[in-house]
């Protein structure tokens, strides 16, 4: 579209509305699912589901969905416990060994 003036419309309409449309689907959310069935004969060989949820992170933690915190992986603070745990259980195996040892 073009202005009296000849000038093209800038883009500031349409990005202003990309921008809203984008800050509500953060913050409702937005699931998509879906399920893939491979059948031979009648025979069931292979199931995938598929779900995607779109949303900001805090309205993601009030649906109670925050499996990226546990994720070693994906958090530090849960690499930390994890291996605070792996560790905790290596000092009380040795322990135990070591018991073993003495009698």
């Amino acid at each position: 579209m073009t202005m009296p003036s000849g000038l093209p419309r800038p883009y500031d309409e349409q990005s202003a509305n990309l921008a809203d449309i984008l800050e509500r689907v953060l913050d409702k959310g937005v699931v998509i699912a879906g399920d893939i069935r491979i059948n031979l004969l009648d025979i069931e060989l292979l199931t995938i589901k598929l779900r995607l949820v779109v949303a900001s992170v805090e309205r993601a933690k009030e649906m109670g969905i925050d499996w990226w915190e546990q994720d070693p992986a994906l958090s530090s603070r849960a690499r930390r416990g994890e291996l605070g745990r792996e560790n905790e259980e290596l000092r009380r195996r040795i322990a135990e060994l070591e018991a073993r040892q003495e009698t």
